[in-house]
C-alpha cells in the first residue's frame, strides 16, 4: 500500500480509484468514453466524526479496505502524478471481502 501526503480530517477518507479494464469485446474504449470508477483501495483514513458530546465515533474503513463509493462522490486531487478521492465516510457503499 502506497503512503499518500495528505492527512485526511473528521470522518474523510482518501480513496486511491482502482481502473477498470480498457477492453470491452475487443474494442479499445477511449478516456474520453470511460465512467468513472467506483471501487477503489482506502490508503488513509480520519480520526472519525465528533457527536454532540464531544466523543469520537470511530471509523468503519481502514486503510487497506477495498470500498464501493456513488458515482459522483468526493473531491478528485491530484498529488504527484497520481488522482485521489477524499470521501466522507458518509459516503462509502460497502467494503469488498
Amino acid at each position: 500500500m502506497k503512503e499518500v501526503k495528505i492527512k485526511p480530517l473528521g470522518d474523510r477518507i482518501i480513496v486511491k480509484p482502482i481502473e477498470r479494464e480498457t477492453m470491452k469485446g475487443g474494442i479499445i474504449i477511449p478516456d474520453t468514453a470511460k465512467e468513472k470508477p467506483m471501487e477503489g483501495e482506502v490508503l488513509a483514513v480520519g480520526a472519525g466524526k465528533l457527536d454532540e458530546k464531544g466523543a469520537r465515533i470511530p471509523m468503519d474503513v481502514k486503510p487497506g479496505d477495498r470500498v464501493l463509493y456513488g458515482k459522483y462522490s468526493g473531491t478528485e486531487v491530484k498529488l504527484d502524478d497520481e488522482t485521489y478521492l477524499i470521501i466522507h465516510q458518509d459516503e462509502v457503499l460497502g467494503i469488498l471481502g
